[in-house]
Order: structure tokens, then sequence, then C-alpha cells
């Protein structure tokens, strides 16, 4: 078996893919993803405005540390090399986001210098072969648009989808699929009822309003995208599995509860045209600001659907209408606390092809693990992210063979990066990241899956 020289066989194989699989022919796509604000720094460069995550960061407490979006991994400034470096990695696909501050002012209208960074990133991809995909919105909402109400407004939707039609005009043609949102429901509920998140609110029914306009802004956003550019047209999902605590009814209807609002309150939107009818349940004061109209654009055919997938949780009820995670002891772990179980997530794909018979292709966006990682002789041994890589490649597999159509594989992340209200204290990275002096040192993981791809392109299947 081919194999990086600093990586034992026995290491290497610990994140192939069974043997036969899909995974193994050139034709299934494996990429690398990251996020703007997580990795670009520069928050002040070439006309780029402020966003809600620069007001959350610099609002005491927010974030760990008072760690902020800048420099980050100075990604802006360094982009050519980490482009090389998934090249010398073998990914053939990459997954980014446009920071929505940086290419569109206040006046609504292009930034040319910030439009002309992602010419650059794209020329650079380009060069090497690689395929871009680009994310509109992942989470960096501009603040002047929060000052107008964020995603409270409906405006912010209309808003959403200009900024869709440009960016896609000025880039026609270089990018191989859009995504429209990323995880809507963490910027729904973690932003809007658990404040975890940018804007920081608090209320469960500004979660209900702000996850009906990102929604709205998603379908507005589609023809803006096919009326300027070619390329496929998605969204991006976040879900997780979800096991009730025990069989007393009480935690079995808490875990159908849970289902609901975490894995099926955008995809029924999406598939079905509808909100799940236990959303109702759960929040009865909240209200859904739809309009006439409103779930046939939200519910327009899509070329794809990306699924994000991290983890498992076991709920119990909260002694009310709602639910509470339940901390399973002697289960493996990640740096996050969140369980690895990559069952669920074969169980989840398998679930939304039988639930939605318009499913399109489907896409696993993001799928990864935080530890806490270090260079020692120059090297960084993650096997545990290894060992969860390879069982989540065997999921997969099993999914597809129970007819679940999914084309492609984005590991998250490329580079270990700010992660939001953690900051810098967890590194989902393949590759570390040196926040002093910017050094990026490829873990065993990432000289794992370099190995797989160039004994996949080997076998030639």
């Amino acid at each position: 078996m081919t194999t990086d020289s600093t990586l034992r066989p026995e290491q290497a194989a610990l994140v192939l893919p069974p043997a036969g699989s899909a995974l193994w022919r050139r034709d299934f796509l494996f990429g690398a993803a990251t996020a703007a604000f997580q990795i670009e720094g520069a928050t002040q460069a070439d006309g780029r405005v402020p966003s809600i995550w620069d007001t959350f960061c610099a609002t005491p407490g927010r974030v760990a540390r008072g760690d902020t979006g800048d420099p980050a991994c100075d990604h802006y400034h360094r982009y050519d090399a980490d482009v090389a470096l998934m090249a010398e990695l073998g990914f053939g696909a990459y997954r980014f986001s446009i920071a929505w501050p940086r290419v569109i002012d206040d006046n609504h209208r292009l930034n040319p210098k910030g439009v002309d960074f992602y010419h650059r990133l794209l020329d650079a991809l380009d060069q090497r072969g690689i395929d871009a995909y680009a994310t509109l919105y992942h989470w960096d909402l501009p603040q002047h648009l929060q000052d107008r109400g964020g995603w409270l407004n409906r405006d912010t939707a209309r808003r959403f989808a200009d900024y869709a039609g440009q960016i896609a005009h000025a880039l026609s043609g270089r990018v191989k699929g859009w995504m429209t949102l990323n995880e809507p429901w963490v910027s729904a509920y973690v932003g809007h009822a658990e404040g975890r998140h940018a804007p920081g609110l608090r209320d469960p029914r500004y979660a209900v309003e702000a996850m009906h306009h990102l929604l709205l802004g998603h379908g507005l956003a589609v023809p803006a995208l096919r009326a300027n550019d070619k390329a496929p047209v998605g969204l991006v999902a976040n879900v997780n599995g979800v096991t009730a605590a025990s069989e007393r009814e009480e935690d079995q209807r808490a875990a159908r509860r849970a289902h609901a609002s975490n894995n099926h309150w955008v995809l029924d939107a999406l598939f079905l045209g509808r909100y799940p009818a236990e959303l109702q349940a759960l929040w009865p004061d909240a209200v859904v600001p739809a309009r006439a109209g409103d779930m046939e654009v939200i519910s327009a055919p899509l070329d794809f659907i990306g699924i994000n997938y991290y983890f498992r949780a076991v709920v119990a009820s909260d002694g009310d209408r709602g639910y509470v995670v339940h901390q399973q002891p002697g289960v493996e772990r990640t740096q996050m606390g969140w369980e690895v179980h990559p069952d669920s997530l074969r169980d989840l794909l398998i679930e939304f092809h039988q639930r939605y018979p318009n499913l399109p292709p489907v896409y696993i966006t993001e799928n990864g693990m935080a530890s806490d990682d270090h260079v020692d002789g120059g090297r960084v041994h993650d096997e545990q992210r290894m060992r969860y890589l390879g069982r989540h490649f065997a999921a997969i597999q099993q999914a597809i063979d129970r007819g679940v159509d999914v084309r492609g594989y984005f590991a998250w992340s490329l580079l270990d990066n700010f992660e939001w209200a953690y900051g810098y204290e967890k590194r989902f990275g393949i590759v570390h990241v040196d926040y002093a002096t910017q050094q990026r040192t490829p873990k065993d993981s990432a000289l794992a899956l370099k190995a797989f791809f160039q004994q996949r392109a080997q076998a030639g299947a």
C-alpha cells in the first residue's frame, strides 16, 4: 500500500473507506471546507464592512478569552500557500464561504476590492485543478443589516437575494457549485434563542422568525443565482443523531421534538413545503411570519443538498414541553464534548432518503472533530481523528448501499481556526495552525488522507 513515508501502513489504513466502496471511485468528490470569518482575518482590509461576528467578538464575555476573527489564519494574505497545501494533500475540491461584508458595501453595491480577493482565490484553485464550491452565508451578516433587524426583518431576505445575484454575476463560470446558507438552524436557534452565537438574542420566538426569513432568503436567492450562473445550487443543513434517554413516554416525546427541531425544521421546509407540527408544541408562543407564496419559494427544487454531521445527542424531557441533552457516560467524545456516533449519520441519510421523495443528490459538506492537538517533533498525532474519519466513511457507504445518492465529502476543516464562541481553543483542522507564527503543519490525519487519495488514483477506478 502506498503511504506517506512518515506514516506506518496501519496508521494510514485508519482512514480508508471499505474496500470496493463508492468512495474509492474517482468520481466521488473529496474536498476540504472552511468559512470566511474563521480563517480570513483582515477584517478591516480593502473596504470590508463590520459583521455581526465582529460586534459579538467585541462584546465582553461573548467569546472565550476575548478572541476575535483577526488575524485568524490570515488566509486573506496566505490563500495561495493554503491552496498549494490542499493540492499537495490531493484534495479535488474546496468548499469556502464568501464574506458578505467583504464583497457588498453598506450601500448594497459590490466592493471591487473584496470581489477581487475571491477572483485571486479562484485563480489559485484553477491553477491547481481544485473545484470551487462557494457558500454565500456562513453566519457573517453585515452589521448594518442587523441594525435594521437582521434576520428578524423580512427585508434581509431580499438583501440576501440581491447579494447572491450580484456575486454570481461577478464570479460567473468560476464556481462548480453554489451553497446559499450554511446551517440555518445554528443561525436561527443558537444565535436567536440560545444567544451563544451572534447576534446573541435569547428568545425562541426570534428563532422561529429568523429561520423563516433565512429560508425565504435562500428561496429568493436560488433564481437569482440561476439567472447569473449555470452552476448547481444547494443549501447546507446541519443534522445530528437524536436518541431518547429512556423508554419513558415523556423522554420519547422529547426525542421526537428534538429530532423535529434539529433535523426536520429545515429539510421539511425545503422538501415538503411545510414546517414540522412538533415545533408548535415546543414553542407555542412563536408565530411563523409566513406570507402567501413563501413556502413555494422556499421549497423550489434544488440541484443538491449539503449535510453537515458531527455527533449524536441523547435527550430527556425537561419536565415541560421541551428537552435537555443527557450526558451519556462511557462513550467516546471529542474535544467539544460531542459523542462520536457514525451510525447516526448512516441512519439519518437513510431516513431523509425515505422521508423526502424529491431529495436531490447529497454531499457531506462538513464532518470532522475537534481535538487538543500539539506539534511534537514536527508531527501532530491525531489518531482519534483518523479513526473518526474512517468510521464515518464506512457509515456513508452503508447509506449508499441503502440507495442514498451521496456524491462527495468535505472534511471539516482544512485548517485549525476561529471556532466561534470558543475562540481558538478548539482545533478542528486536519492542518495544525500555530497562530503566533501562522506555521501550517499537516496532522497525521492529513497525511493519511493524502495516502488514500494517492492509492485511489493508482487504482484508477
